[in-house]
């Protein structure tokens, strides 16, 4: 017990002192997710340039293929067969959806700790579950950006990603896993802040990452915000953090946003959007 509290004083400090220095690094599995935003951001680059990038990591490529080809992203099944028509469909939110889904996939197979690496693969599964229902829920809404509110979906866990590449450095906290989900839930919102302005999203998607998840619901839903909450109700993989605290949030959250004849039409959007959900975490995850 001596080495978990000695490590968890060591983690908090380090978590602290690059919250206050504006240092935090991500593991270089993320690197690939920056690169594509920093190309997407310059007028000189093209959909090849990211190509050429995307090209370099086959998983990410065989996916972005994949994902374009699926009936959400391409109704009229002409088959797509080129990386870069491939990117063209998807779109550049999506693609570095799908980046930052395979970094934390990486992340969770490598982290050395077994322990650590089933809550890292379990946090991985919800994030996707989380935007692939983000994405359809929007669809079915018709409402703009779905795939913002799919990026939105991913990183809403994004602190807690970066906690858990933190604790690689820390072996002794996987002996009191309860309270290490303490510790990445006290740390969890001013890190998923600090991440989110590094990897300079815009406002939309980071005021959807930070709203109120208490706060009434309107119906239909509106907001990218509101989407993204209906998402993490619709989830049907537990944020492994949650489990590890007792934390049951869907049926209190549900009850608290949603009255009686609203949940009945949320139990419809549901069923609606249903059949993308399953395509796009098909596609992101095989």
């Amino acid at each position: 017990m001596e080495a978990f509290q000695a490590q968890t004083e060591a983690f908090a400090e380090q978590v602290e002192q690059e919250l206050r220095d504006g240092t935090l690094s991500f593991p270089t599995v993320f690197d690939l997710s920056l690169r594509i935003k920093r190309l997407a951001d310059d007028p000189d680059s093209s959909l090849a340039d990211i190509a050429n990038v995307v090209r370099a990591e086959p998983l990410l490529a065989a996916k972005a293929i994949r994902m374009a080809n699926t009936l959400s992203m391409n109704p009229y099944r002409g088959e797509i067969d080129s990386l870069k028509d491939a990117i063209g469909r998807i779109g550049l939110s999506t693609l570095r959806c799908l980046a930052f889904a395979v970094a934390a996939e990486q992340l969770a197979r490598d982290h050395r700790s077994r322990q650590m690496r089933l809550i890292a693969t379990g946090l991985w599964m919800h994030a996707i579950d989380v935007a692939a229902w983000s994405f359809a829920l929007a669809r079915a809404l018709d409402r703009p950006n779905p795939d913002g509110a799919m990026l939105a979906g991913l990183m809403l866990d994004i602190g807690q990603f970066y906690l858990l590449a933190r604790a690689a450095r820390y072996p002794a906290l996987e002996g009191d896993l309860p309270r290490f989900a303490e510790l990445v839930a006290l740390w969890d919102e001013p890190v998923r802040t600090a991440v989110l302005e590094t990897f300079d999203l815009p406002d939309s998607i980071i005021e959807a990452c930070t709203a109120d998840p208490t706060a009434r619901t309107e119906w239909p839903p509106e907001s990218m915000s509101d989407i993204v909450f209906l998402a993490t109700l619709a989830a049907e993989a537990p944020n492994p953090f949650d489990s590890l605290l007792g934390v049951e949030r869907r049926p209190g959250l549900l009850e608290a946003s949603l009255g009686g004849l609203e949940r009945e039409a949320f139990q419809g959007l549901l069923d609606a959007a249903r059949t993308t959900r399953h395509e796009l975490i098909a596609a992101a995850c095989d």
